[in-house]
This record gives C-alpha cells, structure tokens and sequence, in this order.
C-alpha cells in the first residue's frame, strides 16, 4: 500500500547530510525471553542534536543491497519514540513497550532498522508527559492534555530519523507503524515510504481510551475489538439458562453464608458483573431496565445471590465513576473488578501524610467474601468521603448469621489506622452526583447516572423476583396437594384456595406493576441531561418501589398460609423465600414508614427532610 496520508506535512525538502560515528553489536533480551542481536549505531551532524539511536536487525545489508528481492521494495523500519515508562517500566497507560518488542522481532525476520528516537512524550518531554497523565486522570485524552499544558498534540519531528536513513542509504523503506504523519513526514523529507505495515494493537484496560484517541483524533490504523455486547433480551436469557441451578444450590448457598464458587464461576461466565460496565474498559454499558431485569430474574432462582450479585455489578458501576487513576487500577485485571460497599456505620478519617488514616468497623458489606476491593465511608471534619481499599487490608467479621438472606455473607469490616492514598479517597458528593470524574471518561449513558438513582433498586427487584417464584410453586403445589380433613382431591378444587391462590397472584402482578412504575420513572430522568428528577418523581419513583416490596412481601405470606405446615421444613424453598423476603422488607430501601412519610412530603410539595432520600 503507497501512503498518501497528509496529516501534517512539513516543507518537502531533503535534510542536510548526518554521518556515521559509532557501530557496535549489542544483543538483546527482552522479558518474555526474546532475544536479538543488534548492531547500534549512532551519528553526527543530526538536525536537532539529540543521542537518536538506529539500530540494524537481521539481514539488514541484504535487504538495502538486493531490494528486488522484497515486495515492495526497501528494509523494513520502525520510528519508535522513547518512552520510558512503556519500554523500561512496562507500563500499561500505552502501547509502546508491546510495540518495541514487537518491531524487534518483525525487523529482525526480515532485515532492517528500529530508530529510538529521543522524543519523549510526543515530543514534549518525560515530565510534561508525566503531567499529562495527571490531566487524563481529570478525564482528558491524551492529546487534549497536552494541549491543556500549552503543547502541540504532537510535537515530534522526524527529519532526524530521514537524515539518519540517508546515512545509510535506505531512500525506500517499508514502514512499520499505524500513524499516517510518520509516513508523511518521511515521504516530505525524500525518504519513500513503499509500504505502510501496521503493527499489532496492544490493547490493556488501561490503554483503551489512549489507543481510541489516536485512532479518532490522528487516524492510526487501529482496530479496536470491542466485547461483544449482548442484547438485553441475550442478556436475560442468559440469566435465565442460569435459573435452575441457582435453585439446586440454594441451600449449599444457605447453608455456606456465601455464594458457591460453582455459581460464581457461571456468573462470571455469562457476563452478569459486566451489565454496568463501561465499554471502554470491555464491559456491557447497559441500562437500568437490563440490571433490574438480571437481579429479579436471579432472584427467580435465589434470592441471596440476587442481592448479593445485584450490588456488586453495582460497585463496578461506582467504581467506574473515580478518576482514571483508581480505574487503571482497579480495572487492570478485567472489566468486572468485585469490591463490596458498605457505609453504615461512618468510620473516622485523619489527615496523613499523602492521604488519610481510616478507622471503622462498618456492618452489612454484601458481597464482601468476593471481593478484591471495599468502598468505606468515613467522616473527615465536615465532608464525607469514600475511601477504596484492598480487601486484603482490612479485616473480615464473620457475623453475618441471620433468619433470611443467609447465603449474602455480608459481614461486617474492621480497619484500625489504615493508609488510604490521596487517589483512593474521593468526596462522597462528587462520586454521587451526576457529573462525576468518571462521566468525562466515559460516554457510557448509565455513569451520568446520580448514584442514590440505583441504590434503591436492588431489594424491591430481589423481592418481585422471589414472590414471582413462590406463586409458581404454589401454582404446582395446589394443583397436586392433598389437604388433610377436606373432602377435595387436591387443594385446587377448594374455592378457598382458588380464591387464596387469585389473592397472591394478583399481589404480585400490583407489586409487578408498581416496580415497572417505578422503573419508568427512573429511565424518562436518564434520558434527560442533567440527569435529575424533579421532587414528585423522587417521592412517586421511591413510593412506587417501598409498594412493591410490600405487596411481594404479602404475597408471600399468602402463599405460605396455605401451604401447609410442611411449608415450613428447611427443605422446602418456600420457607426459605419467607425469610429472605421478611429481611428484604427490613433493608432501609423498603422500610415503608420513613417512604411514606417522606413521599408525601415531596407529593404534597412540601420538601424532603431527608436530602438523600
């Protein structure tokens, strides 16, 4: 392919003359165990007096000898510019270690020249670049940061690389990059570029966003392979392939305090922790109706991995809303880092030497004993802050013995004095509002989101789901039941039991009802920018929600009336989805005397007295 890419040109006349001054064979390991001879030589007479290295691979003399032989002609060659923290460091914020080791090798094969060319940061130096990074923390992209610090977005120039090519003779050359300025500008300078070979994409959680802007701002030819994001109907029935074996490890899951790995393991598998992640980093991105959906379908099948799963797809969604400092972190591994939050009660926080000391011993920390982070909420003078720590530092209390949600293991967290770095602790405002470090990271609808948005979501979908599940085993049971002392052959012919049966279905479609309510209220403020919503649809949207939870609630203890008091054996699921939905309704997002107080306050107009309502 002949380059024709014209995306900064430079005056189109050859540079002066460079000469050789130096030539000695050098041989090269790299940490995967690669290895390479190298000669390295280096020059005099360069435009811009800087120590540029080239060095020679593989059959280098052949291939600037006999260019017939190679189609198209020349050696083949790579401009890299240094970057200390990709090509010593191994940092993952870019491509450019991967892609030194890359060259090395492809050069090699076929004989020509790795120029390491002493431009830093595109040009504007090791510690510009290093404060560069600290603006695409506050979410710039690469090439804005650099302009923000009163750079170009790329200050590089190659007239040295041509001179240094001149001095060997290599006038056409194969060109080993995915950037059309470095063909263009070589092309001006009087080196022809015969072929543009583009080099592979490195891609790491950590480098997606720099990587997208150099294909969107700069045309590289970059491929980015995205996930493949399932529908939200894929997505459920993925969850609902997963719904009978939820209910065949309900008790393990009961009787152990936590999510079996077994489950664990089909979760992660189907993408369930996914669901609010951003796309940038190889999550789903989805919407609200797609989460409640996943949590009340699982709730069909367990109601304690409902719960437990429900907020911890939600914590991934928190932490995707830090600065790209933390998400480099946390997000390295994978798009669906587990972390447990928790923020009753608020621990204690001291100002320390390059962050704070935290104190605390915080209760109902759902999904803990899965999870490589936690999200604490401490007090520091008048702000609250969150503060993310490894799961490793803190210690775990197991406390978590309780009548219902057993199979949560939301244990209690104790730190005395624990480090938290400056990035690790954000103000809790910030990180709730709608206009977050990490919405100008990533585009994705559901980061705008105000986070008290979702945290009411998760027990009334856990509820419908799991009172959606007790009506069909009443349904079975009645239509084969016998009742003792009744003429009836089955509890079905019963005109009390029909009418029971009516009762807890239509229980359930109102609580159905009033949650679908609920999440329209939601989704018409997500469509909106600011994402807000107004008093009437907090106190509807909140009111709705607090009168579905009580109507699966009772449509429970129908169904449990008139089941009999084998019902009520540890083997029989019914008994165990009483408890669950009975510790549900206790949970502060379904506890309906503060809901309806407050409700009718902001209904009547007359203003919350709760502000977080």
């Amino acid at each position: 392919m002949t380059v024709v890419s014209e995306t900064r040109m430079p005056a189109a006349t050859a540079p002066s003359a460079a000469a050789l001054r130096s030539r000695v064979t050098v041989p090269l390991r790299f940490p995967d165990g690669y290895t390479a001879t190298a000669e390295v030589l280096t020059f005099h007479g360069l435009a811009d007096g800087k120590e540029h290295l080239l060095l020679a691979l593989g059959a280098w003399e052949q291939a600037l000898l006999d260019p017939a032989r190679l189609d198209p002609a020349g050696p083949l060659v790579r401009l890299h510019s240094e970057c200390l923290t990709g090509d010593v460091f191994g940092s993952q914020r870019c491509d450019c270690g991967p892609q030194l080791r890359e060259a090395v090798e492809k050069i090699s094969a076929t004989g020509g020249f790795l120029l390491y060319l002493r431009q830093e940061g595109r040009g504007i130096g090791l510690y510009s670049k290093l404060d560069a990074y600290a603006l695409q923390d506050t979410g710039l992209d690469t090439y804005e940061a650099n302009v923000a610090l009163g750079h170009g977005e790329d200050e590089r120039d190659y007239t040295a690389a041509a001179q240094m090519l001149g001095a060997l003779g290599a006038t056409s050359v194969r060109l080993l990059t995915n950037n059309p300025d470095k063909a263009a500008q070589l092309t001006a300078l009087g080196i022809s570029v015969t072929e543009q070979v583009p080099t592979g994409v490195h891609l790491s959680p950590a480098n997606h966003a720099y990587l997208a802007a150099k294909r969107d701002r700069t045309a590289h030819t970059l491929f980015l392979p995205q996930p493949a994001v399932p529908s939200h109907d894929e997505m459920l029935a993925r969850v609902d392939a997963l719904i009978p074996r939820l209910r065949e490890r309900a008790e393990e899951t009961e009787r152990i305090r936590r999510i079996p790995e077994s489950t664990m393991e089909d979760l992660r598998e189907a993408g369930v922790f996914r669901v609010l992640s951003p796309k940038a980093v190889g999550g789903y991105g989805m919407g609200v109706e797609t989460y409640v959906e996943v949590v009340r379908r699982l709730a069909r099948g367990c109601p304690s991995t409902a719960w437990t799963v429900g907020h911890l797809i939600e914590h991934v969604w928190m932490l995707a809303r830090w600065p790209r400092k933390v998400q480099d972190e946390v997000f390295a591994n994978g798009a669906a880092p587990l972390a447990a939050a928790t923020g009753a009660p608020v621990g204690a926080a001291t100002r320390v030497p390059g962050g704070y000391a935290i104190s605390g011993r915080w209760t109902f920390a759902s999904g803990v004993m899965h999870s490589e982070w936690a999200l604490l909420a401490v007090q520091h003078g008048d702000v609250r802050l969150q503060c993310l720590v490894p799961v490793s530092d803190v210690e775990l209390l197991d406390v978590w013995h309780t009548a219902g949600l057993r199979g949560t293991g939301s244990n209690d967290v104790r730190a005395d004095e624990l480090f938290v770095p400056d990035h690790r602790a954000l103000d809790w405002a910030l990180l709730g509002a709608a206009d977050n470090p990490g919405s100008r990271i990533h585009p994705d609808p559901i980061i705008h989101t105000p986070m008290a948005t979702l945290l009411n979501l998760v027990a009334p979908a856990a509820a419908l789901g799991a009172a959606e599940h007790a009506v069909e085993m009443f349904r079975e049971r009645v239509l084969v039941r016998k009742v003792k002392n009744t003429l009836e052959d089955r509890q079905a012919d019963s005109p009390l039991a029909q009418a029971r049966f009516s009762h807890a279905y239509g229980l359930v479609a109102t609580a159905r009802l009033q949650w679908e309510e609920a999440i329209r209220v939601v989704t018409a403020s997500y469509q909106r920018r600011p994402m807000t919503m107004t008093d009437h649809e907090r106190a509807a949207y909140r009111l709705s929600l607090g009168l579905s939870g009580e109507a699966s609630a009772e449509a429970v203890r129908v169904i449990m009336a008139g089941s009999g008091g084998s019902a009520h054996r540890l083997s029989n699921p019914l008994q165990r989805i009483q408890r669950d939905v009975d510790v549900l309704l206790n949970h502060p997002t379904l506890t309906l005397d503060p809901i309806l107080e407050q409700a009718g306050r902001g209904l009547l107009g007359l203003g919350f007295t709760v502000p977080a309502f």
